[in-house]
């Protein structure tokens, strides 16, 4: 269990007929490690990314996509199932890969079935650091994203994606001996792909203000050093940075709870944000 003190608890609505008994839990569905909030918990769970308990687990997500859905409903029910009520129906904010598509979001909703939630509220995890670091949305903002088996780049324009990349490849592959600065290039690839696609004014803006960087591999020194040198500009990195799309989840939980899609059928509910 990793601590944190909820920065923005949240007091009873006088709106919502059901805040007095309302739950809902923020979900980060990663391929080495999955995360939980759970509303009204002092901290986060944080658990292997594995169908069954075990030394050597086989995982249901692999390279951000979740390709067995039976498997992770199993975890999700060995989880979470004496930390959820059965007779409670949560809401569930559950963060998703930029470039996932909606057949990973609807095998997540299917895995999810297990907790019969109310409704599923799918974010983007890029969204979900910035609102985690509290930047600054008005102005273009490039996020990296190096997780243990995928990468991602995402140009936010206005708090929404405009533009994504993502490689395959994560902190997972620099244990079978890959070259660090391999990751690091990538990055930088990607990058330079977004400004020969007219990006390039909105990447400059992003880039002088400091390219943000979250994940496990933010917690990496070599690696930070090598993407600001590749990039040669300034790297922020997340406080807390393999939290932060949950800390960033359990904040849009808050304010998505009274929100009348979330009392929905959960197979309409809002795309990503």
């Amino acid at each position: 269990m990793t601590p944190w003190s909820d920065p923005r608890p949240r007091r009873p609505d006088p709106e919502c007929r059901e805040c007095r008994d309302c739950r809902g839990l923020a979900l980060d569905l990663g391929s080495a490690r999955t995360r939980v909030w759970i509303s009204g918990q002092r901290s986060i769970l944080d658990v292997p990314t594995a169908s069954s308990p075990g030394d050597s687990p086989v995982g249901p997500v692999r390279r951000g996509r979740l390709v067995d859905v039976a498997g992770a409903a199993r975890m999700l029910r060995r989880t979470l199932g004496d930390r959820v009520p059965p007779l409670d129906r949560p809401l569930v904010v559950v963060t998703v890969p930029v470039l996932s598509g909606p057949p990973h979001r609807e095998r997540v909703r299917t895995a999810l079935d297990v907790l019969r939630p109310r409704a599923v509220v799918p974010v983007t995890a890029a969204r979900a650091v910035a609102l985690a670091a509290d930047a600054d949305l008005s102005r273009p903002l490039l996020v990296v994203d190096l997780g243990a088996q995928l990468t991602e780049v995402v140009l936010l324009v206005k708090g929404t994606v405009f533009d994504a990349r993502r490689a395959e490849s994560g902190l997972t592959d620099l244990s079978t001996g890959r070259d660090p600065g391999d990751l690091t290039d990538a990055v930088v690839t990607m990058i330079a792909s977004m400004f020969r696609q007219a990006r390039g004014p909105l990447c400059a803006d992003a880039l002088a203000r400091g390219v943000l960087v979250a994940g496990g591999g933010a917690l990496r020194p070599e690696l930070i050093s090598r993407l600001a040198g590749g990039l040669r500009g300034p790297v922020r990195t997340v406080p807390a940075p393999h939290t932060a799309a949950i800390r960033g989840a359990a904040m849009i939980l808050h304010a998505a709870h009274t929100h009348p899609s979330t009392r929905a059928d959960r197979r309409t509910a809002p795309r990503p944000a």
